[in-house]
């Protein structure tokens, strides 16, 4: 079987949740199916850090082309290659294609349906279209958790719900429950000014989805009490970020408040696991990745709760009602002031992340690529 996969995704500059998923399943794709081959097109070039492994039965195709490239470049050359299946791990895919083609669309959420005013009004059209289409089009869809497929349900209620299956993300086991050197940890503690077990922490984009700007409040509710306590938002604006920065920028505790930027992958195990807790204000998420790395370092997690944050946290995670700062720090509070709450989100955790991999979802992604022969 011949199963083409639109990876496009990893040639931009920003990293993201769809971007992670995508990459992992490369990852995996190769080494679990032996017998398939993979069609893996992209345009130009792979960002670095989102460059997927080789494996004998990958053939990468790089097709340049900055016009429409799912609708033009993309749809040619799936005509000339005749997969049998596409995967199309983003909300889109080409209107031209063989009528025996089967389509598989991974579905990551639909916050752009529910908080429209979230994004820009070129942003938001884009959007609406291009994953209507999908989901109408679609044979097959992949949902990141049972509160996308909800969604789903909810607004395409024309879809069947067999049509859907739930495939939670994972995680990067060998980079977040693997030994750090303390001269490592030490290293790039220093860098940002940092001590050990005395700061919060934030992994994700900046923009308004995030409600950093609850978080932003609570930490300056219990900074007073804590005054060498730090808050660490290691991430990159990304749309809309202006009014979190200034948010950021007014603290009165501004000076101890780090955006760090973008990333490297192989500094975040350290920066988790170093961290007091790690806090995920979101307001919606279709999974909610850093929930799950946070919680293999070994760090407690506080998480809103909402959409399918519950399903990443389960019962490992201490919630708080999302747009509510003063509940937010009174979680915080314990976490800081109770160890044996601490420790506990901490065993909790470690066993709960047991449930998620990367090799898990790619397995059961695999499983959606075979269709019933057509009699």
């Amino acid at each position: 079987m011949k199963i083409a996969i639109h990876a496009a995704d990893l040639d931009h500059d920003r990293i993201d949740g769809a971007r992670v998923y995508l990459l992992n399943m490369l990852r995996n794709f190769g080494a679990l199916d032996r017998s398939d081959s993979f069609l893996i097109y992209h345009g130009s070039r792979f960002n670095p850090r989102l460059a997927p492994p080789t494996f004998p039965n990958y053939s990468v195709k790089s097709i340049p082309c900055a016009f429409l490239w799912t609708q033009t470049r993309l749809a040619l050359e799936l005509f000339r290659d005749a997969p049998d299946v596409l995967w199309m791990p983003v909300h889109n895919v080409p209107l031209l294609r063989r009528k025996n083609l089967k389509v598989v669309v991974t579905i990551h959420d639909l916050a752009f349906k529910i908080f429209p005013g979230y994004f820009t009004a070129k942003d938001l059209a884009k959007l609406n279209q291009l994953g209507d289409m999908a989901i109408k089009n679609a044979d097959r869809i992949i949902a990141i958790s049972h509160s996308t497929k909800n969604d789903i349900l909810r607004f395409f209620p024309q879809i069947p719900a067999e049509r859907i299956t739930v495939i939670h993300h994972g995680f990067d086991t060998e980079l977040f429950q693997k030994d750090i050197p303390s001269i490592e940890s030490e290293s790039l503690l220093k860098s940002y000014k940092l001590e050990a077990k005395n700061y919060i922490l934030y992994v994700g984009a900046i923009q308004p989805r995030k409600n950093l700007g609850v978080l932003v409040e609570a930490f300056e509710k219990i900074k007073e009490r804590n005054p060498a306590l730090k808050l660490v938002i290691a991430g990159a604006p990304a749309w809309k970020s202006e009014g979190t920065l200034r948010k950021i920028a007014a603290s009165r505790f501004s000076a101890d408040i780090i955006v760090t930027g973008t990333l490297g992958f192989e500094k975040l195990p350290a920066l988790y696991r170093s961290a007091k807790m790690f806090v995920f204000p979101a307001i919606y998420e279709g999974f909610g990745i850093p929930v799950l790395e946070a919680m293999a370092s070994g760090t407690p997690v506080v998480c809103a709760r909402n959409s399918s944050l519950t399903e990443a946290g389960g019962e490992a995670a201490l919630y708080f009602k999302t747009e509510d700062s003063a509940e937010l720090a009174l979680c915080m509070g314990r976490v800081i002031q109770d160890g044996n709450l601490a420790a506990e989100l901490v065993r909790k955790g470690l066993e709960h992340v047991k449930n998620f991999s990367w090799k898990k979802c790619a397995k059961e992604t695999l499983s959606m690529f075979t269709f019933p022969v057509q009699k």
